[in-house]
């Protein structure tokens, strides 16, 4: 019979594949265009003013925390590096832009830097895997300002909704535990097709132990799992003449992968089941419930195939998790789609903090930035979180961990892509570090960010100049 083991479960699960990552995304040639409009034309501003080239530095980092989160899993930084080390515009794409009409006044030069762009910059962030709090920056981009600018909305749209569901999903291991099963459902539901590749990514990243689709599992080398539709037992069942037929046809050909049991009546098929169990006729991987009272069905589930592991889906979420594990539910493992791979956004932002060694800062009310090339510096006393700092990337620290490295220096990745369990293990680990307040579904508590005194300072100075951006 196949057992689970938790986050252990990928692990004896991998696959010796190899297949390249671009084909997670669409050719690189294609991603240099998915851009907001005003990144273009902000970059031939900048280059029609001849400071196109000056050094820039630009945070991605969100405001506030969405609507009952804690803390947030910051993710994405693979697809980001890569779409970085890739940004091309061909002569085709920079031909379309021209016919538009928009560009007719852009200098010239504008064109001959879009058909020669190679990212030339550096990127500093956060490791994938890590908590992070309000206002603390994922990722920085230092380059010339019109790359760092042009490379804007690509950067929010992979991280911001990865970010996302990796939260949802250590949320989701969290609150199961460590040895419960969870699969990734969400393709059929995620907002797109590539945006569906992400989730699963960022599912698996953030502790899940398989997916359904099947192009993320076997790019990031690990076996897809799922289990039938209801539509299959319903047709076998129709022209082979029991439900029972449909079960034993699936099971012949997919011995190892769990029976959908409540197309009709939950409990008779769970009995007729065990009796055959029971013999020795039949081994089974699992059942799965997608409807119903799932705490009574699972009971009485349970009471006639008490060493089956059962699965349960349906829109669940952590919350539902919580309430169906409090109730006494005989569940093992759950399939999770919907709720995870939607909900309220991680609104992260992109913001100028400093220009030609200059600081800068954004001062609307509610907006309000602070200025200069940052750092989070993280105190960790016997496993455990007990304080962030934001401060400059200078500061002197003794007992405080730096959370932003450098992964790219001058358009160079400095380091291999990190496989999905040494993400996974990594979230785990900085989950299980954050205080209880701060973990918990309910009312959580957000860690508070302490400001340095070097980086209060500098605000204030650079507020006293005036460089500041009160719209």
């Amino acid at each position: 019979m196949t057992t689970f083991s938790g986050l252990g479960y990928l692990e004896a699960n991998h696959l010796e594949i190899n297949i390249q990552p671009s084909l997670l995304v669409q050719a690189a040639d294609d991603l240099s265009l998915l851009t907001d409009l005003y990144q273009l034309t902000m970059a031939a501003c900048y280059v029609g003013e001849g400071i196109e080239q000056r050094r820039a530095s630009f945070e991605l980092f969100t405001r506030r925390l969405p609507e009952g989160f804690g803390y947030l899993i910051a993710m994405g930084l693979a697809q980001a590096l890569e779409y970085l080390e890739k940004l091309r515009f061909t002569p085709a794409q920079v031909q379309a832009l021209q016919q538009t009409g928009i560009f007719a006044h852009a200098p010239e030069r504008f064109w001959q830097l879009l058909l020669e762009v190679k990212f030339t910059g550096d990127v500093w962030a956060v490791a994938e895997g890590t908590a992070v709090f309000a206002n603390e920056p994922f990722l920085r981009i230092e380059a010339p300002l019109w790359q760092a600018q042009l490379v804007e909305t690509y950067l929010l749209n992979v991280i911001n909704y990865q970010t996302l569901i990796a939260t949802r999903a250590a949320r989701m291991r969290d609150v199961a535990g460590e040895s419960a099963t969870l699969l990734e459902f969400g393709t059929r539901r995620a907002f797109s097709p590539q945006g569906a590749v992400w989730a699963a990514r960022a599912a698996l990243a953030a502790g899940f132990n398989a997916t359904s689709n099947v192009l993320a599992a076997l790019q990031l080398g690990v076996k897809p799992s799922g289990t039938m539709a209801h539509a299959l037992v319903m047709a076998l069942a129709a022209m082979e003449g029991s439900e029972d037929q449909a079960f034993a046809a699936f099971h012949q050909y997919f011995p190892g992968s769990p029976l959908l049991i409540d197309t009709f009546d939950t409990v008779a098929a769970a009995e007729r089941l065990g009796l055959k169990v029971n013999s020795g006729e039949l081994e089974l991987a699992g059942v799965r419930l997608d409807s119903g009272d799932l705490v009574e069905l699972s009971k009485q589930v349970r009471s006639h195939l008490p060493n089956v592991p059962i699965f349960a889906s349906g829109d669940l979420d952590e919350w539902e998790i919580a309430r169906l594990k409090a109730a006494g539910a005989e569940i093992n493992g759950y399939g999770l789609g919907t709720k995870l791979v939607t909900g309220s956004p991680v609104n992260g932002v992109y913001k100028l903090v400093e220009i030609d060694d200059i600081p800068v800062m954004k001062q609307s009310s509610g907006k309000v930035t602070h200025p200069g090339r940052k750092q989070i510096f993280r105190t960790v006393v016997d496993g455990k979180v007990t304080a962030d700092r934001l401060g400059l990337m200078d500061e002197k620290t003794a007992n405080e961990q730096p959370l932003l490295e450098i992964f790219m220096e001058q358009g160079k990745l400095l380091r291999s892509p990190e496989n999905i369990e040494t993400i996974q293990k990594r979230t785990f680990t900085t989950v299980a570090s954050l205080p209880e307040e701060v973990r918990r579904i309910q009312d959580p508590i957000n860690l508070p960010v302490n400001i340095s005194n070097q980086l209060a300072d500098l605000t204030q100075k650079t507020i006293n100049k005036g460089i500041v951006n009160r719209k």
